[in-house]
């Protein structure tokens, strides 16, 4: 329906009196009901699909001069628009001409100017306003009226609340705040949450976490309609399934996982390699459009914080049914793959199965086989040879992807251990061994598989793609390469083995890490999109997420028109149902992961801070990560970074060279890769800082 209306209106130039009017022209039109085609339309007009040109006149947004995006807002008023479409520019917009719209919503916006001197939009209609709910601290004056004043400073708004509407909060307490807006554009709000105390640190992880509007509790629609699903397989539910559960699958995890998503498996045919990788079939209970569905659709993905998880599943789900539990039978999608010693995909077969996983293991129990630990091989004997030959198989895919070019950067992930009253223990590297490797090895052989069979297809579906860096990103890190004395050819084209040759020009360096992380920085990032364009790091052609529909919308997406396809569901109709929608879900999805990202970096720097907080006046060493004009950032072995700032550096003035990201004295030069002495003198648990200084 929806694509009948858009082709009439690109074709048809008429004019409606109201809505009202066109609704009833469009169900006498196409016979629907007036309430079908109204609802039609508001989602149309809601995603921005059509617009209002004036009164009566609606237009196809996309046959005119119209983008969507994302406002990000300025502490000085004006903002910006990112485009939906990562191709364009950020656009300007002059505070007047954001009509409204506020930091981080998803708005319509005309183009006013597109050039190389001067890109320009104003909006038009704010599709989704993402503050809703606003985060911040409540003040007080003259002991009556009450005001919050956002932790957010680019919204640059005071928020009135009326007395009645305080829920009772104490001045400097951290609030959550349903936000209105009056007529003439002011604010006034209603407290729905007190997080606590502002100098309390699990007011400021809320406040985070409330800040990219995540939820720890599940609406009460979706909780009931969770708690229906039987936790138990019936034969009913494994009809027309292969039976997989007289085999030995089992899970690899870390210690302290709850949701175990993927299970693997390993035989011999010959020389080749039968791995079988079998993923909780999640859409099995997750029906479209229910209530779990919609939920999992605004969460995108499950958030991970170092004292709790944010899934994106109720734990019915996500711990529950879904989840491979060892001894439980369980349904699940199966991908076997046949693939020879050289790492070819010879043969694969995408099937719906049932399994019962005969151990939970940990990537510590599995490193141990790998090692020859006698205990552990004997704790394991049933499955020992299957984990020698998954791990034989590892290697061999490993050398596959590093011979066509993928990037290993090896950057270092962060453990962060909190205690019930939020004290931390200890921040470290997180281990990453060949038990780790061998289980990201046969996941990503299983996106790629189940990617090139629904390409080659040519069905709707979502992809992971990341797209080459620009030629001149590549130049500038060369440059700064070549100030650190390393020596790197002109590179004229750019591929994954150009850039691996790159990488490999700093292995065993001190410094690896750290330049690791400039080149990081080079790269496009990784996202979702329903065009198949490769996988730029991975160094493959194509590439989705298959592997995690627990916690993951996009895999649960493509769950779902995997089974589809299996079952010939996919006719014309609903081919073009799906074209519509993995465009969506794909920006929904990307959206949501950047969101729930940002709130797993911030939490981390918040225990980070808190951490450093009771080492102040202690010396460490450090490299340092970063340079700016105003000083230069520090990272310590741990990986807490903090800030030594350019006015306490010895010999007076230096100059900021932006191309090497170097800043020089007279007599002293501070590069990024350098070893240098540190002493923590402040960390500001609030603003999540840490200041450092030179140690004497």
């Amino acid at each position: 329906m929806k694509n009948k209306i858009l082709d009439f209106l690109k074709n048809n130039k008429i004019k409606f009196n109201n809505k009202d009017d066109m609704v009833l022209y469009f169900a006498g039109k196409f016979t629907q009901t007036p309430r079908q085609i109204k609802d039609v339309l508001n989602d149309m007009i809601k995603r921005g699909e059509i617009y209002e040109k004036r009164k009566g006149e609606f237009v196809c947004v996309d046959e005119l001069n119209f983008i969507k995006g994302k406002i990000i807002g300025t502490t000085k008023g004006y903002g910006f628009l990112a485009p939906i479409n990562s191709l364009l520019p950020d656009f300007f917009i002059a505070e007047k001409k954001l009509k409204g719209a506020m930091d981080g919503d998803l708005v319509l916006a005309k183009i006013l100017s597109n050039t190389q001197e001067s890109t320009e939009c104003e909006v038009v209609s704010i599709l989704e306003n993402a503050n809703v709910n606003v985060v911040g601290t409540i003040t007080y004056y003259n002991n009556k009226n009450a005001f919050v004043i956002p932790d957010n400073k680019k919204l640059n708004i005071e928020i009135f609340i009326p007395k009645k509407y305080t829920m009772k909060a104490q001045p400097n307490f951290r609030v959550v705040v349903k936000l209105n807006k009056t007529k003439n554009s002011k604010f006034t709000g209603e407290v729905i949450e007190i997080l606590g105390q502002t100098d309390d640190v699990k007011s400021l992880e809320l406040g985070i976490i409330r800040e990219h509007k995540l939820y720890e509790i599940f609406p009460d629609d979706v909780l009931n309609e969770a708690k229906k699903i039987s936790q138990k397989v019936t034969n009913e539910d494994i009809l027309n399934r292969v039976d997989l559960r007289n085999k030995k699958i089992f899970t690899i995890d870390g210690i302290d996982a709850k949701d175990f998503d993927d299970a693997v498996s390993i035989e011999k045919r010959g020389n080749n390699y039968i791995l079988g990788v079998h993923i909780a079939d999640v859409g099995h209970y997750v029906k479209y459009n229910s209530n779990l569905e919609k939920e999992a659709y605004t969460r995108g993905t499950s958030a991970y914080f170092p004292n709790m998880v944010l899934p994106m599943l109720p734990v019915e789900l996500s711990n529950g049914i879904c989840s491979l539990l060892p001894n439980e039978d369980r349904l699940t999608l199966s991908v076997s793959m046949e693939i020879t010693p050289s790492g070819e995909i010879k043969n694969h077969e995408i099937f719906e199965s049932v399994i019962c996983s005969c151990h939970r293991l940990t990537y510590e129990q599995v490193y141990k086989v790998i090692c020859g630990d006698k205990n552990a091989s004997e704790d394991l004997k049933d499955i020992k040879q299957d984990i020698l030959t998954m791990q034989e198989l590892s290697k061999i895919l490993e050398k596959r992807r590093n011979d066509a070019g993928q990037l290993d950067l090896d950057i270092g992930e962060t453990e962060i251990k909190v205690d019930d009253n939020y004290e931390v223990s200890f921040v470290k590297k997180r281990e990453r061994n060949d038990a780790h490797k061998l289980i990201e090895n046969f996941m990503v052989v299983c996106n790629e598989t189940v990617a090139k069979h629904f390409a080659l297809l040519k069905l709707p579906f979502v992809y992971r793609i990341h797209e080459k860096p620009l030629i001149q990103k590549i130049k500038d890190v060369c440059l700064f390469f070549n100030g650190l004395g390393i020596k790197t050819k002109e590179i004229k084209e750019i591929t994954p083995i150009e850039i691996q040759n790159l990488l490999q020009l700093t292995k065993n360096k001190p410094f690896a890490e750290i330049a690791n992380k400039v080149l990081l920085r080079s790269l496009q990032k990784a996202r979702y999109l329903n065009e198949c364009y490769g996988h730029f790091g991975l160094a493959l052609e194509y590439y989705c997420h298959f592997t995690s529909p627990i916690r993951r919308y996009p895999d649960l997406v493509i769950h779902r028109i995997i089974k589809d396809y299996l079952h010939k569901k996919i006719n014309k109709t609903k081919k073009q149902e799906l074209t519509d929608f993995v465009v969506d879900a794909s920006f929904r999805a990307s959206e949501t992961e950047k969101n729930a990202d940002l709130a797993e970096r911030d939490v981390d720097d918040l225990f980070k801070a808190v951490y450093i907080k009771n080492h102040i006046g202690e010396e460490f060493e450090g490299i340092i990560s970063g340079v700016q004009n105003y000083g230069f950032y520090v990272q310590l072995e741990n990986t807490v970074e903090g800030l030594v700032k350019v006015d306490t550096l010895p010999d007076g003035s230096y100059l900021f060279l932006e191309k090497s990201l170097k800043l020089k004295g007279t007599s002293n030069t501070f590069s990024i890769g350098d070893k240098v002495k540190i002493k923590v003198v402040n960390s500001n648990v609030f603003d999540r800082k840490i200041d450092f200084i030179l140690a004497k």
